[in-house]
């Protein structure tokens, strides 16, 4: 799971993955700066959109110690919410939970730890990896990297094998029994790699930004192909037999057709 510091994260920097990284305490720490920021204020409802993609947001219309105690019961946390420089609502927010395997999103799935992803899947009937849909497989693997074998029981965990290096090499594993079978998933978090993106400078390389540059190396072009007149035009009068050629090489006095040459339709 990614190591983040909490505390640096504010409403204005949170997004839809890194939200997972936060808990409860955590939003509320966020809203009370809120309640000093007018441009935070006017925008809350776009930060509770975001903070609901990782948390189940109520507002408690009816605050009374019994309501509370049934919210609390549930998993929920209490705490206030500005809506105005004046006015605050009181709202319940509880994580939400991980626990099927469509519960895993692409804004999610580097938020968990390999264990947590292995319960996950043991979770979806114990039919092992390849009982995941493709767009299931293509989230998980888009932040962990995924290898399976199935082996005997006795074979499994044959000393100098594929289970013994994946687990020395950091893998998490989880074994599925399949009769006298069992298949072995294996789990590692991918290593984050930071995006390149390509710039272009205007130091004192000027092949990107001058014409001047770009034809110096260039061979001339000849003439005859720098004409655009003589490539289009079409002068119907010029036109002769001489414009036309053949492949045929025969003399054209034996290529006539005489009757004699020409079979009667009843041959066929």
């Amino acid at each position: 799971m990614k190591d983040i510091d909490k505390k640096s994260l504010t409403l204005k920097t949170i997004n839809k993955s890194n939200v997972w990284d936060i808990q409860e305490n955590d939003v509320f720490r966020m809203l009370e700066v809120a309640e000093k920021d007018s441009d935070i204020r006017e925008n809350i409802k776009h930060y509770i959109d975001i903070i609901k993609s990782a948390f189940e947001v109520e507002e408690i219309k009816i605050d009374r110690p019994e309501i509370i105690k049934k919210y609390e019961a549930r998993g929920f946390q209490i705490g206030t919410m500005p809506v105005d420089e004046s006015q605050k609502v009181k709202i319940g927010i509880k994580k939400r939970p991980i626990l099927r395997v469509t519960d895993l999103t692409y804004e999610n799935i580097r938020h968990i730890s390999a264990t947590k992803l292995l319960e996950v899947i043991d979770r979806n009937f114990g039919g092992g990896w390849d009982s995941l849909s493709q767009s299931i497989q293509d989230i998980i693997q888009s932040g962990f990297d995924i290898s399976t074998t199935t082996l005997p029981k006795d074979r499994l965990h044959k000393v100098g094998g594929m289970y013994e290096k994946k687990v020395a090499d950091g893998f998490e594993v989880l074994e599925i029994s399949k009769g006298a079978w069992i298949e072995a998933i294996f789990a590692k978090l991918k290593p984050e790699t930071e995006k390149t993106r390509l710039k272009f400078g205007t130091d004192d390389s000027r092949k990107y930004d001058s014409d001047d540059d770009d034809d110096e190396d260039l061979p001339d072009i000849d003439e005859k192909y720098d004409n655009d007149d003589d490539d289009d035009a079409f002068d119907e009068d010029k036109l002769t037999e001489e414009s036309y050629r053949t492949t045929i090489e025969e003399n054209p006095e034996d290529l006539d057709l005489t009757a004699e040459d020409v079979a009667d339709d009843d041959e066929y």
